[in-house]
């Protein structure tokens, strides 16, 4: 890898005044990936690193290999649908898996940016960015899928009600997977909660 880099870099050194493009995305700090119908058809040397697989194993795949659940994978394609629709670019910290290496099927936090090429059919064609959150955020809890869900959004400071309208689910439901995370955390409030959640 390091031979890889240094090759990689010697462009830079008697660089022309022009971008290099190519290489500025295979060594960004943060994992890139463009993608067609949810499928990875290019990604950078972070990515790989971030979720333990090489190129060659991600190209061609989709997304769904990179969820803790393949509910998790559908749920998120809906939703954004219809925010990539009416705004172009979506963000929020979820927890995505890792495929291999010493941490390999390890869940982490990650922090997720996207912006559809088309906003009118947002699939088609879009690139994403990923960042591993995990040196700070700690995932400490067995969690299902929508408890997971429902603690993305309680990190952003949502109400149960805003979450229920998100997650498509009422905010009683949402009341009783935010109880059931408190008592996983051991957390006093929804305060502290949310505290637990972001320190681990």
């Amino acid at each position: 890898m390091a031979n890889r880099t240094e090759e990689a870099r010697e462009p830079l050194r008697a660089a022309s005044p022009q971008a290099d493009y190519r290489l500025a995305f295979d060594l960004a700090p943060i994992g890139m990936v463009l993608s067609r119908q949810r499928i990875m058809v290019d990604c950078n040397q972070r990515l790989c690193e971030m979720f333990g697989a090489g190129r060659d194993e991600l190209l061609g795949q989709s997304f769904r290999i990179l969820y803790p659940s393949a509910d998790e994978y559908e749920r998120m394609g809906q939703r954004l649908t219809t925010i990539l629709r009416s705004r172009g670019v979506y963000a929020d910290d979820r927890i995505m898996r890792r495929l291999g290496g010493r941490l390999a099927g390890e869940n982490f936090w990650c922090h997720v940016t996207g912006r559809a090429l088309n906003p009118q059919a947002p699939h088609e064609a879009g690139i994403w960015s990923f960042e591993d959150l995990s040196s700070r955020r700690p995932v400490t809890a067995e969690l299902t899928p929508r408890e997971r869900e429902v603690a993305a959004h309680l990190m952003e400071g949502q109400t149960a009600k805003t979450i229920g309208r998100a997650l498509g689910i009422s905010h009683r439901t949402v009341e009783i997977h935010r109880a059931s995370l408190m008592r996983k955390y051991r957390a006093s409030s929804t305060a502290d909660l949310v505290h637990k959640l972001l320190v681990g």
